[in-house]
């Protein structure tokens, strides 16, 4: 006999009968988060087709995931409401507790039953090794939308049928597949319950919700995330950049200096989610806009309109555009772009995510981009009516031809390289007139 079987818990472990597989339904699972704090929940499988654009990434952190457990945690709505923004942010931290709360125990519980379960962040922390490319273990809302807890608005926020989009989303990865014909697992609901009422569209500060849907994430990331990732990035950078107290006081105000050490010490801060303030959709919350939507509109949208605040733009931006014709009573605050693209890979994938339509105005062109070196690939990019399409190869007649050295390219993306030293090197070279890369360089201010 070898020593491990001579050990105790070995000896315990083996002469114990086999644990039989625990049984439960999506409807118990569903009461079980429900009695762990959860407002709402449904349950789907990880072969729906509505997730086929999430299961690889989902699989790669959790490859025994079958099902998926999603679950909502409703907020209070007038400290989301609030000029005064620590009250919003208040609520946006202690709901998000909850949520991680919620899905631990979930899993605690479903751990003692014998079911293998892993919870992952509702937020932060999140895979920042991966920055700046996708962070999350689970994309919250695709899955929400999948299990019947609401529907996508305008504003890229589920908007639950009841409690609107004053909601913050779970969800439980669980190693168990539902095939009972009692456990009819949850469908998307029918309708979107946005009413399309466009109060996000005049809320946003910085205009990344356009009424034709358009949405503009540079802008938000910029403003409203100023002191989460690429924020922050831009703020240590200038830190360090800064050749002197009195110089990094002429970067930053004391109340900006302020703001940041709160995000550090409490929690990172939103600088607006106005979008989910105004929105009144959702049965506990359309009443009073239906029954007076002036009062409605004077109550919870024109106070964040009038409100004077610093907003954070990169110049040259549609933002920059918008907050200067729509709200000239705020500030102005430039602020260098943080998504730096690390590879060509990144370049190519996050260009839609930077592109500024109104930048684009009247330009129609083409280009075919070929990448060299560490990372090959060719890339044909065409701007025409304000559209960005991006396709791997190199399609149609361009306007302009360019041959890069991938390490080169990220270096001019990310500020290390200038162009200038890149074109005289030969490590970039254009066949076309350069004006066409300086149309292209205004679509992508950052």
């Amino acid at each position: 006999m070898s020593q491990l079987d001579q050990h105790p818990t070995v000896q315990l472990v083996r002469t114990r009968p086999p644990r039989p597989r625990p049984a439960i339904t999506a409807g118990q699972l569903e009461q079980l988060c429900l009695d762990c704090g959860a407002d709402d929940a449904g349950v789907v499988s990880i072969n729906r087709p509505e997730l086929d654009d999430q299961r690889e990434d989902i699989l790669q952190h959790a490859p025994w995931t079958k099902s998926l457990l999603s679950f909502v945690c409703r907020m209070n709505r007038e400290p989301i409401r609030s000029t005064a923004r620590s009250l919003a942010n208040n609520e946006f931290h202690h709901t998000g507790d909850q949520v991680n709360e919620v899905a631990r125990e979930v899993v605690r519980s479903l751990e003692s039953r014998g079911l293998r379960a892993a919870n992952p962040s509702m937020g932060f922390p999140m895979e920042m090794d991966q920055f700046p490319g996708k962070i999350w273990v689970v994309s919250h809302k695709p899955v929400a939308v999948a299990a019947g807890l609401g529907q996508m608005g305008i504003h890229r926020n589920v908007i639950h049928p009841k409690f609107g989009n004053f909601i913050l989303l779970g969800t439980v990865l669980l190693d168990y597949e539902f095939e009972d014909a009692d456990d009819e697992q949850a469908q998307p609901i029918d309708y979107n319950p946005c009413l399309e009422c466009k109060l996000c569209v005049a809320a946003c500060p910085v205009g990344a919700i356009e009424p034709n849907g358009h949405f503009n994430f540079n802008a938000c990331y910029t403003h409203n995330y100023r002191e989460f990732m690429g924020g922050f990035s831009d703020w240590a950078e200038q830190v360090a950049e800064s050749k002197s107290r009195n110089d990094y006081r002429r970067r930053f105000s004391d109340a900006e200096s302020a703001s940041v050490w709160q995000s550090l010490s409490f929690g990172a801060n939103y600088k607006a989610a106005y979008c989910l303030a105004v929105c009144p959709a959702g049965e506990e919350v359309i009443a009073p806009w239906l029954e007076d939507r002036s009062a409605f509109m004077n109550e919870n949208l024109r106070p964040l309109q009038q409100k004077q605040e610093p907003v954070y733009v990169i110049p040259g931006s549609d933002a920059e555009e918008h907050v200067a014709s729509r709200f000239p009573h705020k500030t102005i605050r430039p602020v260098r772009g943080s998504l730096h693209p690390t590879s060509v890979a990144n370049f190519l994938k996050y260009m839609p995510l930077q592109f500024q339509p109104k930048q684009s105005k009247g330009l129609d062109a083409v280009y075919h981009f070929t990448f060299t070196g560490s990372e090959q690939r060719e890339a044909t990019v065409t701007i025409r009516d304000r559209k960005l399409h991006v396709e791997e190869g190199r399609h149609g007649q361009p306007n302009l031809r360019v041959t890069a050295d991938s390490d080169a390219w990220v270096g001019f993306l990310s500020r290390e390289r200038s162009l200038a030293w890149a074109l005289l090197t030969l490590r970039i070279k254009l066949k076309g007139s350069p004006k066409w890369l300086v149309r292209f360089g205004k679509c992508f201010p950052s």
